[in-house]
């Protein structure tokens, strides 16, 4: 059994979550200005993340969801995850993002497992509180372990792909390691490098 972690936010999704979520309450560029510190490894994940969810108070629920419902997956997406599939991988998605965007995603795109956060929501609208498995920057290099274990999968047959400073942690437990229309901290990481916006060129990479 061979495994492939795909961060979501602009690696399977073309563009962030949470600035999509802003945009709907007139903040996307004050919010995409903290992402994008915050994915060149400038800020703390975890306080750039806090910071950026307090922004989205008192959107309604609803509206989070009809937006994750119909965010632009990354081209190749689809068809870069049945291949991988066919090949033998088992392919999870771990995103610094939320559970309303990566459990749909999950579905559409036929992934085998989705880890990320929750908005949390009270009388249909956000508090602008968070929580989950994906909070801080070691949380998915944690996670990849935890699933390495479980799944009896060792690094040598384990494949990574990411764009930010975020996915570094699980770099460090994957021979395989894909930064895809990174930043240049994770490409210092990383030894395959993919500079075009198509998913399907991982899987020249992948045996």
């Amino acid at each position: 059994m061979k495994l492939c972690v795909f961060d979501f936010d602009s690696t399977l999704m073309d563009g962030e979550t949470i600035d999509f979520l802003a945009g709907a309450l007139g903040l996307k560029e004050k919010v995409a200005e903290i992402t994008e510190m915050a994915m060149r490894g400038e800020l703390d994940f975890f306080e750039s993340l806090i910071t950026r969810v307090r922004l989205l108070e008192g959107l309604e629920e609803k509206k989070v969801n009809e937006i994750c419902h119909n965010l632009p997956y990354m081209l190749g997406a689809k068809e870069t995850i049945a291949e991988l599939k066919k090949r033998g991988y088992r392919v999870v998605v771990f995103s610094g993002g939320f559970r309303n965007a990566t459990s749909y995603a999950k579905e559409v795109l036929g992934l085998d497992g989705d880890f990320s956060n929750i908005l949390h929501a009270k009388n249909g609208f956000l508090t602008g509180l968070v929580g989950g498995e994906m909070m801080f920057d070691f949380s998915k290099g944690d996670m990849l372990q935890r699933l390495q274990t479980i799944l009896n999968i060792t690094p040598d047959n384990t494949v990574v792909v990411g764009d930010g400073a975020n996915d570094r942690s699980m770099f460090s437990h994957a021979k395989t390691k894909i930064a895809f229309c990174a930043k240049e901290v994770l490409k210092k990481e990383a030894n395959v490098i993919i500079d075009q916006k198509d998913l399907r060129l991982v899987l020249e990479h992948v045996e």
